[in-house]
């Protein structure tokens, strides 16, 4: 298929899987990338939990990127379940995405990591993220240990929070995909459907606005999205948690702290969906749900 901009050129179109250690900026990359937030993020790890699509509309390709969970050595029933979905997008891609925090490494999740790619015959490229960080003479060093560590397409340092190197790491992606005609519609930005980012939404919020015993302990369903109007969206999720204590700390006192965590995720939906938003947040305790495979299998994990 040839491009509009272009008759010289062929068009591409093909799959990207974004894999790493937890909290890498896997998310933020995505976001930036996209020039639009589908993907949520938090500086505590294993914010992202499903594989989330972003697709980046260029004008000779189509980039389809797999905003995966943050790959680690899992213990828990429900890591065991992200870590699974994290390592299962490798073999459904055309080119893998390895994303290093240079900033503070993670050895034992990137040797995983490394002994996966070692299993698989697909391109690599390598990102070193935070880049604005680090001194130059520190990050020469880190670009020359990865180098060695296994046969990259490219080393690509960026900083993913700035958008420092995006446009070149994008070109270089773009080479890297196979000749195809478009697989998404040209002004598509994701396939997951409204209702799921804005359950993602309220989940962030509850990993911004908690302590660091609360988010590993909940999940979100949105039991309805209904379009009343044009100018209203209704919705009604609730916050799921495994003890008592967690609930209390998700109301707040007097209800302060539920009420800011849907102040906060009904702006973003709203920006979302760009409409008003009625948001109706409820708090439920499923006891050791993250222990549960058929309360796993219900919250979508």
């Amino acid at each position: 298929m040839l491009s509009n901009n272009d008759d010289t050129k062929t068009f591409k179109a093909g799959f990207v899987a974004i894999v790493g250690a937890p909290n890498v900026g896997k998310s933020t990359l995505l976001n930036q990338m996209l020039g639009e937030k589908i993907s949520i993020t938090s500086r505590k790890p294993q914010t992202t939990r499903n594989r989330i699509v972003g697709i980046v509309q260029r004008p000779n390709s189509q980039l389809i990127f797999i905003d995966t969970p943050g790959i680690h050595r899992a213990r828990r029933t429900l890591n065991i379940r992200i870590v699974d979905a994290a390592l299962s997008a490798l073999g459904d891609v055309d080119v893998i995405l390895v994303m290093i925090d240079v900033v503070n490494p993670d050895p034992e999740s990137e040797t995983l990591l490394v002994k996966k790619l070692n299993k698989q015959k697909r391109p690599v490229v390598l990102v070193l993220n935070k880049i604005d960080l680090v001194a130059k003479p520190d990050l020469l060093s880190i670009i020359d240990n990865w180098s060695n560590a296994y046969a990259f397409e490219a080393v690509i340092p960026v900083s993913a929070i700035l958008g420092h190197q995006i446009d070149e790491l994008l070109d270089t992606m773009e080479a890297l995909l196979p000749e195809s005609p478009p697989l998404y519609p040209d002004h598509a930005l994701t396939d997951m459907p409204e209702r799921f980012i804005a359950g993602e939404m309220i989940r962030e919020k509850v990993f911004r606005l908690t302590g660091q015993e609360i988010p590993y302990s909940v999940a979100v369903t949105v039991e309805s999205f209904s379009e009343e109007s044009k100018n209203l969206v209704t919705i009604n999720a609730t916050i799921h948690v495994e003890r008592d204590s967690q609930k209390g700390m998700i109301i707040g006192k007097n209800g302060s702290r539920l009420k800011m965590i849907g102040t906060e995720a009904r702006k973003e939906i709203e920006r979302m969906v760009g409409t008003k938003v009625y948001l109706k947040l409820f708090v439920r305790v499923n006891k050791n749900w993250s222990k549960d495979t058929k309360a796993l299998r219900r919250f979508g994990y």
